[in-house]
């Protein structure tokens, strides 16, 4: 799990995981006004500062939730948080900036 620290977070490969496990929630934790820009199909968008109100939209803390921002920075903290209150099986990876698949 150390080596984990040091592993570039690659949100081109997390969309494929996350396409591939069913039930799975690819969570993007940017602002309203940055997810009705563009986003990923498929997504939910629960901003950082509303990241409190999520057992609403996710009850169940075994989901996958594969967390993503703009550029990583709220993705780690929001992953930080997620683990913090009971969520296991969190994955950050990382910003929609260096996303390579179509967004909507």
């Amino acid at each position: 799990m150390l080596f984990n620290l040091f592993t570039r977070r690659n949100i081109n490969q997390g969309v494929e995981e996350w396409k591939n496990i069913k039930d799975a929630v690819l969570l993007d934790v940017r602002t309203k006004e940055e997810y009705a820009d563009y986003h990923i199909n498929g997504s939910l968008n629960i901003p950082l500062d509303r990241l409190d109100t999520i057992s609403g939209s996710i009850p169940d803390k075994t989901t996958h939730i594969f967390v993503h921002c703009l550029s990583g920075g709220r993705s780690a903290g929001a992953a930080a948080y997620l683990k913090k209150i009971g969520y296991n099986r969190v994955y950050d990876i990382g910003g929609i900036s260096s996303y390579k698949g179509e967004t909507v």
